[in-house]
């Protein structure tokens, strides 16, 4: 499958309250994919009333716009094939560092009994379809000085031993991204998404001790 071809932009701030928030007051000027990412995030927000932690400048902090026109509507009783898409992503990203993951339903990455990464996704719809998705993701790239509240984080580099640049980082999992997005233009591709992302998921009280 060919990575979906747009004109997406990336677009770094030095500093955000919340990068989904920032998205949304620019979708309006932003093609498909284009993505806001924040050096440092004021206002992070994981599920529910959590926040997201995140030293500034060590990690991913971002948020991409779906736009669904180029690959086909998306019904709003489908809208699980954009968890589908990102997480994919994610897992195909980390993987090409060598670290195998899995998806905590609904939206988590971890690694073994870790979380290295979080999504928070905002959907706008317009009858009974979804016209566009806000995408926030969190993501442990450099991270090392966790707070001792949170139960149990990790990084890419406690995993790998290597420090990582943010923006190539962001560039190698936006084009993972693009490739699962391409995905949504078929059948058969949205049959895969649900097919890989049924093999990789697990619930919280399946996971490992």
């Amino acid at each position: 499958m060919e990575p979906y071809e747009g004109k997406a932009q990336i677009l770094w701030l030095e500093t955000a309250d919340s990068t989904n928030h920032v998205l949304r007051e620019r979708m309006a000027r932003l093609d498909n994919l284009s993505v806001i990412a924040a050096r440092e995030q004021t206002a992070g927000r994981g599920q529910g009333t959590h926040t997201w932690f995140s030293t500034p400048g060590e990690n991913l902090t971002f948020s991409i716009l779906y736009r669904f026109g180029a690959v086909g509507t998306l019904a709003a009783s489908d809208a699980l094939l954009i968890t589908q898409v990102t997480t994919l992503a994610l897992r195909d990203y980390l993987l090409g560092h060598g670290v195998q993951a899995r998806i905590k339903w609904p939206n988590d990455i971890w690694v073994e009994d870790r979380k290295i990464c979080g999504i928070l996704i905002e959907n706008i719809l317009e009858g009974g379809l979804v016209r566009e998705s806000i995408v926030g993701i969190g993501l442990n790239v450099n991270e090392t000085g966790w707070p001792a509240e949170l139960p149990n984080p990790v990084s890419l580099r406690e995993l790998t031993g290597r420090r990582y640049s943010p923006e190539e980082e962001l560039l190698a999992l936006h084009k993972e991204i693009r490739r699962r997005f391409g995905m949504l233009a078929s059948p058969d591709g949205r049959k895969s998404l649900q097919e890989e992302f049924g093999k990789y998921m697990f619930r919280l009280r399946e996971a490992p001790q």
